[in-house]
């Protein structure tokens, strides 16, 4: 049987990360998926500049993108009208998941993380540390970290599931290359697309993807809205090319793991609930699982890994939940229109959406607008401790 310290399931972003910032500490590091890469992953693919300043912490260099994936011009629409176009805005970059993925795992296998990509799992014993691969081979861990999406088999392993589908998010997404798609088009961004979350559109150099997202529970038609959002934009878009992903879209786990056991990115829940954005959370949540690991491991105390991590987490949980309570201004059907008159009036609001998308602000800056433009919804929001949704 063969022992590292520690083994990591899922080789993504999050997986990706933390394989290579254990390895680079000089851990022994089993990096394990279920797939080969490159493969293929449901996901809009816009890096903000959180995401961009994750990468580069984790991995030391820029994370390398074609000038013309660099987008600096963002159009906001509602229900298909124009309530505002940002020209000059922080770079968005857009990349397909096949690229980025492969270029995280290939840094990670390049640190010295063992390569088990493209094997599957078959079982988990947390009590002996053990995990069995499904062609027979045992692997001893120290530290195990769930980096395997939002259908997690660690995290169902510990909980019994690997998300609640009464708060989980839902999205399809196509890639669409019909000629009237041009690579230099702005990002356009679609309130109402879908309820309690929006369309997008966002041109890439090969391919321009374009998908609808929101809360599963308050979308039992999304393949309807996904039409009708095609059809708006005068894209052809036959079923058979459509894919549909579960999305955290904000409900977190306040306690990602157990032990010594760790789950960061989706598995954890790490998507913004208001922009769902992941890719920048994955990434640093997987740096600060494998931190929480290599500190817990020093002290030869593997079983204090999920205190570390979660106090590490403090900071992004922080946000996330002040995400949640600000979400139902932009989303709830009732509040919706206004939201939507006050982002078409409001430069600064716009501007303050547009940095959040970005990783350039902070939920503590966007809520203040929200006072100041609504008042008397803002003071609400700042009294309630929880949005029942």
């Amino acid at each position: 049987m063969e022992q590292f310290d520690v083994i990591v399931i899922g080789a993504g972003p999050a997986g990706g990360a933390a394989a290579f910032w254990a390895a680079r500490a000089g851990l022994t590091v089993a990096l394990i998926d279920r797939k080969t890469f490159p493969r293929d992953k449901l996901c809009g693919g816009l890096v903000t500049g959180r995401a961009r300043r994750h990468y580069a912490e984790i991995f030391g260099h820029d994370m390398p993108f074609d000038p013309e994936d660099c987008k600096t011009s963002v159009e906001f629409r509602y229900r298909g009208q124009p309530v505002g176009l940002i020209e000059n805005a922080p770079p968005l970059c857009a990349t397909m998941r096949w690229d980025m993925d492969a270029m995280i795992c290939g840094h990670a296998l390049g640190a010295g993380a063992r390569d088990f990509t493209g094997q599957d799992l078959a079982t988990i014993d947390v009590d002996t540390t053990i995990l069995t691969l499904k062609d027979g081979r045992s692997l001893r861990y120290r530290v195990l970290i769930g980096a395997d999406g939002v259908n997690s088999q660690v995290a169902r392993h510990l909980f019994g599931q690997s998300f609640e589908r009464a708060r989980i998010g839902f999205g399809l997404e196509i890639e669409a290359t019909d000629p009237h798609l041009v690579p230099d088009a702005p990002i356009r961004i679609d309130l109402a697309a879908a309820h309690w979350g929006y369309g997008w559109t966002f041109p890439k150099r090969r391919s321009t993807t374009i998908g609808v997202g929101g809360l599963l529970s308050k979308n039992p038609g999304m393949k309807r809205a996904m039409a009708a959002y095609c059809d708006m934009l005068g894209i052809d878009a036959p079923e058979a090319r459509i894919k549909g992903q579960f999305l955290p879209f904000g409900h977190f786990r306040r306690s990602p793991g157990r032990g010594a056991v760790l789950l960061a990115g989706d598995a954890a829940g790490l998507v913004d609930p208001i922009t769902g954005e992941g890719i920048g959370h994955a990434l640093h949540s997987g740096q600060l699982a494998a931190q929480a690991a290599i500190d817990a491991l020093s002290a030869h105390r593997p079983d204090t890994a999920l205190h570390r991590y979660r106090r590490a987490l403090r900071p992004l949980h922080r946000s996330l939940r002040m995400a949640r309570l600000i979400r139902p201004v932009i989303f709830a059907p009732a509040l919706e229109p206004s939201f939507a008159r006050a982002f078409a009036r409001s430069t600064t609001l716009r501007w303050q959406f547009l940095d959040l998308m970005a990783g350039d602000t902070d939920y503590r800056d966007i809520l203040w607008q929200v006072v100041l433009r609504l008042p008397r919804l803002g003071l609400m929001l700042l009294q309630r401790r929880r949005i029942e949704e």
